[in-house]
């Protein structure tokens, strides 16, 4: 392979990366945008998506690498693996925001923040408690179809993240931007007394961003399963701080800077993965967020605004 093949082999594995860190830090950074609040337990809230995503697909008579369905077509039963995982992730994280931060709304200090990592903790011992420490083998029905780039190559497990990721993120987008509730939501950001002055139901508009992004999280579980073929109690935190570093980089609130963010994460992780090794991937990944928090607090795409209180 030469040089040039290399680096578009990176950059195709960088971009399907940085899709998953993408879908992630949306979600990061919805909840910020609203309460200003870094929720911790979005990190679980992925990998316990992309546990749901397995248990679908082998409810569907799928496992290991093995195919065998029970007579549904293959999209069905992906779209169907994305919808179960999404609306159990969405509910999952209004649950967290009803029950563990609705009642600290109105204290302040780091207790909400706090309470994210207990909430964090108790999500990744469930999974450990109950489907063990081992590693799992993710199912994959998806055909041993591969496109030849010169010496790179892109199989359709590829195609289909960027799709799915794709759909979701200008999804998000246009709800946030043209539609009532979207509408809500960005004035409830800005000013939440102000909306409430307007009639903005703020809590409601609370409980969306939590449904929204921990269901983006766990689109983002099943696209980790899909494209490593495993998946773990561990999974969250790794792919969670980097998609924290995402939406930092991209200036937190920020849906579009979350979005490309996440993509430049993605493509740095392959390309330091590839060129100075593997093992400085990290090191380059979080010196990024060091810089970022030194030099440019408000990100690539966000601006420094007054706290709300």
């Amino acid at each position: 392979m030469t040089f040039t093949d290399l680096l578009v082999q990176q950059t195709i594995n960088g971009l399907s990366l940085g899709a998953m860190y993408a879908l992630l830090a949306l979600g990061f950074t919805l909840i910020y945008g609203i309460l200003e609040l870094i929720n911790f337990a979005h990190f679980n809230v992925f990998m316990i998506g992309s546990f749901v995503g397995m248990w679908v697909l082998q409810s569907f008579g799928l496992a290991g690498q093995s195919v065998i369905l029970t007579g549904l077509p293959l999209a069905g039963v992906l779209l169907a693996a994305f919808v179960v995982v999404m609306l159990f992730s969405g509910g999952l994280g209004m649950l967290i925001e009803r029950l563990s931060l609705r009642p600290l709304r109105g204290v302040k200090g780091p207790a909400a923040m706090i309470t994210t990592i207990g909430v964090s903790y108790i999500l990744f011992n469930i999974i450990l408690l109950g489907a063990g420490a081992d590693s799992k083998n993710f199912p994959n029905p998806l055909p041993p179809i591969r496109f030849h780039i010169g010496g790179a190559v892109l199989d359709i497990r590829v195609l289909l993240i960027w799709a799915v990721s794709l759909l979701l993120m200008v999804g998000l987008w246009f709800f946030t931007q043209k539609s009532r509730m979207g509408k809500a939501m960005r004035a409830t950001a800005q000013d939440p007394e102000a909306a409430r002055m307007m009639g903005v139901e703020v809590d409601k508009m609370v409980l969306a961003a939590f449904f929204l992004g921990s269901a983006l999280a766990g689109a983002g579980g099943l696209i980790f399963g899909l494209y490593y073929n495993f998946t773990s109690f561990i999974i969250g935190f790794t792919a969670g701080l980097r998609a924290f570093t995402a939406a930092v980089l991209g200036g937190i609130g920020n849906v579009p800077g979350a979005m490309v963010g996440g993509l430049i994460i993605g493509l740095i992780e392959a390309y330091a993965g590839q060129f100075p090794g593997a093992e400085w991937a990290d090191v380059i990944i979080f010196s990024i967020l060091v810089l970022v928090l030194v030099f440019m607090p408000a990100g690539l795409f966000g601006r420094l605004a007054p706290s709300k209180s």
